[in-house]
């Protein structure tokens, strides 16, 4: 990607890239890109859309069974606690919105021409939701979701695809002291996926950094679970990403999604006592193991 995009800026004058990055509006530079796509799906032919069906990654089919996937669906949604607010996403977000809250490289992420980007990690969206319910007074947020999303990264583990469903819950709510937020926080999300997972269930958190939360998983979020929430001190995978203490969530030692603590509300309100908290599961996962 980096070749290419160099080779076709040293075919343009001098200024060029800037013009496009900085020299033109929103609604400008959309215009010029909505002009030259226009005109280049003219030249489409139904033999090169069956072609690009075949060799596009981002436009196979899920192999997963779309009648059990929703009885998934379905028995994660009955087990919500009624606490959690359901956020019907919009497929695409505003462009920057997981480059810009979550640090992730844009490359990553499908942007649009139209300043937006398709919908890659529902965590991300809910955060933005949780900091405006916030901003509107309201004490507590508790949302959840189930979104189809697209990765732009290659998977090369079998069976990963560029495009998957999760199931997301984030929840963000001003910080009491003494990590008693966090606590409670965590005993919301856990209590949640322990209800999906049963008996089987598979929950761990790793301490990236040492707080006084180490504490309180033990006088108050461990006492108030049904099963095991051991410490996983081998994880270093999400050390950047995760505020602190992030969740692995599984079956039996099979990964099913993970989750953590963030500062996105904080930054997206500039209130650095707000408390974030997201966690999800792939869908598709949950379906295959049959839980």
């Amino acid at each position: 990607m980096g070749d290419v995009s160099e080779r076709f800026w040293a075919k343009l004058p001098d200024g060029s890239r800037d013009a496009l990055v900085n020299g033109l509006s929103q609604s400008e530079l959309q215009s010029v890109l909505l002009d030259v796509t226009r005109e280049r799906a003219a030249k489409v032919k139904p033999s090169r859309l069956l072609q690009r069906w075949k060799q596009d990654r981002f436009v196979w089919p899920s192999t997963v069974d779309p009648r059990e996937l929703v009885k998934t669906q379905q028995r994660l949604w009955e087990l919500l606690p009624e606490k959690f607010a359901g956020v019907q996403l919009s497929p695409v977000a505003p462009l920057g919105t997981c480059s810009a809250v979550a640090t992730i490289n844009q490359h990553q992420v499908v942007s649009t021409i139209r300043g937006t980007e398709v919908a890659s990690d529902p965590t991300n969206e809910l955060a933005i939701e949780a900091a405006v319910r916030r901003r509107a007074g309201q004490d507590r947020v508790h949302l959840a979701t189930c979104q189809r999303v697209v990765r732009a990264q290659p998977f090369d583990a079998p069976g990963l695809t560029a495009h998957f469903e999760l199931f997301a819950l984030v929840s963000s709510a001003r910080d009491t002291g003494s990590c008693r937020t966090e606590a409670e926080l965590l005993i919301d999300h856990l209590s949640f996926w322990q209800a999906v997972l049963g008996e089987k269930a598979d929950l761990t958190f790793t301490a990236f950094q040492e707080s006084a939360l180490r504490d309180r998983i033990e006088d108050t979020v461990r006492p108030a679970l049904g099963v095991a929430f051991t410490e996983d001190t081998e994880r270093t995978k999400s050390a950047n990403y995760y505020a602190g203490t992030a969740l692995g969530i599984g079956v039996n030692g099979e990964g099913l999604g993970d989750g953590g603590f963030t500062t996105w509300t904080a930054d997206l309100l500039g209130d650095a006592k707000e408390r974030c908290l997201t966690s999800c599961i792939s869908t598709e996962r949950l379906t295959a193991i049959g839980v």
